[in-house]
């Protein structure tokens, strides 16, 4: 057991009561009967609220409010650790040191890990992270060309990044290119057979087929593997229609026709096969399937635009150019356009919104004209087969635009790239940890006394940051912490608690309200 220093008392002797008054964190107003009242309410020789007019506010007393909340609510929680003497709001002690009931009073750990692991998993990789310490690169001036790659890489980063948004934008816009479509319309004569041996007898046909293929230039054979699939003949177009002689055929077998459907199997062509043993002028309609679709402009507005057969955008983009070209636009209502006499006679109006340009335009949009090749059947001569070539422009994807697809979507370089940054950033960390030796030591080699003292109050603080410990374990360690003039004052916080907590169960177990 202590003993106590000479002069000095556990507790002081009774004195005067004082009137109740108020403090952070203690109940006001006048004592409640029954409960934590003068003197004779503790029994005798507990401790009393005594008059002290130089006693000091206690040291807890400045706290914020948050953290008076957070005491007051946790109070009850931490009672039950309390040690005789101690004030809610002190702080624990050192790991090491035990309460009463045998319990570590120290901070249970945090379910997601120590602080150190949560930072490494938190951590990321950052362009600073690769940059030598000016320390370094004082110490080894060779460095400056690894400085010299880093400004470099960024640059080519840059560059790349802006040359894939390009790309992107590229992408959303279509991207065709003019081919040459090469259409071979041949047909074959099948002349009437007699009653052979086979006992079979046939009348005099013709064969009429429909094929093409795309002609390669030197360019676009370079580009186009080998190996890639050719597209379908039928794949360019959105219908075909053959148109037979009427007289010959009547009206009901005179037309054959064919409509791309979204269950449609691509073929490489077309084959109608009719009897006949004359020549039969034919009309081939083949109606191209442009992608995106395009319309044929009025005349009147495809007069003054210069656009015949275009896409949307591109006849809205002409018209908005000829209105800026004109200067149509309102210089007060920005929104609206001033119709000119042209404009007035399409649109019918003489002042439009832009808004309502689309919704305009939608009955000047007609589908566009199909392609029409004037064909004759001829049975007659010494070949049986006979064949006819048409080649018409067709737009096809740009080969360019499968490259540029592949290099969006190629990630084995971003692996490689991602490797070789991984060891950059090891390698200059491996770099930041040997300054940080070589400084402890040169540090050391200078003033060893010093160096100690200071290593050993950072490896102090260290520590209590480490061990999540607050408050000063080496003031408490000490009995004088303890007769300080706040004490009085614990313990009667302290006991004034307990007998709170137990009126509380107390009234509880025998169902009394309070008033």
């Amino acid at each position: 057991m202590m003993q106590q220093p000479h002069g000095q008392h556990r507790f002081p002797q009774p004195g005067p009561q004082v009137r109740p008054y108020q403090q952070p964190g203690y109940p006001g107003g006048p004592p409640r009967p029954g409960g934590y009242g003068p003197g004779p309410q503790m029994g005798p020789g507990g401790p009393r609220m005594m008059s002290h007019g130089g006693m000091p506010p206690h040291p807890y007393a400045a706290r914020s409010e948050k953290s008076k909340e957070s005491s007051a609510r946790d109070k009850t929680k931490d009672i039950g650790s309390m040690r005789p003497g101690m004030s809610p709001g002190m702080h624990p002690p050192p790991h090491g040191m035990q309460t009463p009931h045998g319990m570590d009073r120290k901070r249970p750990p945090d379910p997601r890990g120590t602080p150190q692991q949560m930072k490494q998993a938190k951590k990321k990789k950052k362009v600073a992270d690769k940059i030598l310490p000016q320390r370094v690169r004082d110490l080894v001036p060779e460095s400056q060309a690894y400085m010299d790659l880093l400004a470099f890489e960024r640059k080519l980063d840059a560059t790349i990044m802006r040359k894939r948004l390009d790309i992107q934008e590229a992408l959303k816009r279509p991207m065709k290119q003019k081919r040459k479509l090469r259409i071979f319309i041949s047909n074959t004569f099948y002349p009437a057979k007699s009653e052979g041996e086979d006992g079979d007898e046939t009348v005099a046909s013709w064969e009429l087929r429909v094929e093409g293929r795309l002609l390669e230039d030197a360019a676009s054979a370079k580009l186009n593997d080998s190996s890639k699939m050719k597209r379908k003949f039928s794949s360019f177009f959105k219908s075909l229609v053959i148109e037979l002689d009427k007289e010959l055929y009547g009206p009901d077998n005179h037309l054959v026709e064919w409509h791309r459907t979204p269950t449609t199997q691509e073929t490489d062509g077309f084959q109608v096969k009719r009897p006949g043993d004359q020549n039969v002028k034919c009309t081939v309609l083949l109606m191209l399937d442009y992608q995106p679709p395009q319309f044929k402009l009025d005349s009147r507005l495809a007069r003054i635009l210069g656009v015949h057969t275009q896409t949307r955008s591109v006849i809205i983009n002409a018209l908005w150019q000829y209105i800026k070209t004109h200067r149509l636009q309102d210089h007060h209502e920005r929104e609206y356009i001033n119709c000119d006499k042209y404009l007035e006679q399409i649109f019918e109006c003489k002042r439009m919104k832009f808004a309502e340009i689309p919704g305009k335009l939608h009955g000047l949009l007609m589908p566009p004209d199909p392609i029409v090749i004037n064909h004759v059947i001829t049975v007659e001569g010494p070949d049986a087969r006979k064949t006819a070539c048409y080649d018409i422009d067709v737009e096809v994807d740009d080969t360019l635009k499968q490259q540029m697809n592949s290099f969006l979507l190629s990630t084995a370089s971003q692996h490689e790239i991602g490797s070789l940054d991984s060891k950059i950033h090891e390698t200059v960390e491996t770099i930041n940890q040997l300054k940080t030796n070589r400084e402890f030591f040169l540090s050391f080699a200078k003033n060893p006394q010093e160096f100690i003292n200071n290593w050993l109050i950072s490896q102090s603080r260290d520590l209590k940051t480490m061990t999540d410990v607050v408050g000063n374990p080496e003031e408490e360690r000490r009995a004088d912490y303890y007769y300080q003039p706040w004490s009085q004052e614990a313990v009667c916080r302290y006991f004034y608690s307990k007998v709170q907590q137990r009126r509380m169960e107390l009234e509880q177990a025998l169902g009394i309200r309070n008033s």
